[in-house]
């Protein structure tokens, strides 16, 4: 009997070792495969190459040499801060944005947990971003850090909303807050999918979605917490070398985590666009992290196409435009899900 309880819990805990490597893997490998794109997407966008040295082939180590350079840099506290809460904060964002991961369903074999409330614990647990944020503004004691971190807040909780009311929409239609079983509804060939299915106003609730997703990951046209022209780098001024380097990392992290999150609501998740053909879990997390990819180049694409808002246009656009829209197009679903059974 003891030996069977040790070698029970023995297994869990490797598999859950196991469960929350992988996500950290992918996180680190894709964060320099987004910052190579990036780089590349915005100089072609400007009519440049981009980088084309480091690594040779169109400069692709460009990446593995600055997180080199950024890891060697001297790590500075100022003076004046409050250490405790200025040396946690940068990882506080990163758990927020990683935690995340753990209610993603990859592929129907890998999910890290299949928690039936997992769109729910994905919304609340990313709040502890703004907790992290609010801490690195307030404890480095420079104004430009305070506002930013202060934008910061404003910006995500007006748009977590709109975000949400979104979201609400798809579990109506769906009749589920699990992830997974989001996917099973939309599998078949790609007219199952929510945005492409009998239901015309999600393609409504994706837009907002969409839209809302951006300004929660601090991504231009909504990247005022980080203005550059206005408060030099916002809430991480006074930040340098790696714990610089996580906050960089936390940002992609959070946009494939949005990216994922959309492709899950309105574009099947890992469910194959072809019905059985191309289907399994190996492929099912090819497609899942295929459509986020495609959601993050979009998300560079109007980065560096769109101009910032201003902060008053901001609030605007999330509570006189975004949240009334998202207000009658959850009416309308449910007014389509009664007639229409």
């Amino acid at each position: 009997m003891h030996n069977f309880i040790i070698q029970y819990f023995g297994t869990n805990v490797w598999t859950a070792l196991v469960s929350s490597v992988i996500p950290l893997i992918w996180i680190l490998t894709y964060a320099l495969v987004a910052i190579w794109l990036e780089l590349k997407i915005s100089a072609h966008m400007q009519d440049r190459l981009g980088p084309m040295r480091t690594g040779k082939w169109h400069g692709w180590a460009q990446p593995l040499a600055d997180v080199t350079k950024l890891l060697q840099k001297e790590d500075i506290i100022p003076a004046a801060a409050d250490k405790a809460l200025y040396l946690l904060a940068p990882f506080l964002v990163f758990v927020g944005g990683y935690a995340a991961y753990a209610a993603i369903p990859f592929s129907p074999a890998y999910i890290g947990a299949d928690i039936n409330v997992g769109i729910f614990y994905i919304i609340a647990v990313s709040a502890i971003v703004v907790l992290g944020i609010l801490m690195a503004g307030w404890s480095s004691n420079n104004k430009w850090s305070l506002l930013g971190a202060m934008r910061t807040a404003a910006q995500l909780v007006s748009y977590e909303i709109p975000s949400s009311l979104a979201v609400l929409a798809v579990i109506m239609v769906a009749g589920s807050l699990s992830l997974n079983e989001i996917c099973e509804a939309q599998s078949g060939w790609f007219w199952n999918w929510f945005v492409f299915g009998k239901f015309p106003f999600l393609f409504i609730t994706f837009v907002i979605y969409f839209i809302a997703s951006l300004a929660e990951t601090n991504r231009a046209p909504f990247d005022i917490p980080e203005a550059e022209s206005e408060l030099v780098a916002g809430y991480h001024t006074e930040y340098s070398g790696m714990r610089f380097a996580i906050f960089y990392v936390a940002e992609y992290a959070n946009m494939f985590t949005v990216a994922a999150i959309a492709s899950i609501l309105f574009f099947g998740g890992w469910s194959s666009p072809f019905g059985t053909f191309m289907s399994g879990p190996v492929w099912g997390a090819f497609w899942l992290i295929s459509k986020g990819m495609v959601m993050i180049f979009i998300q560079m694409w109007l980065r560096w196409t769109l101009p910032r808002f201003r902060v008053d246009q901001l609030m605007y656009l999330s509570w006189k435009v975004l949240t009334p829209f998202a207000l009658v197009n959850i009416f309308a679903v449910g007014l389509w899900i009664v007639l229409k059974g």
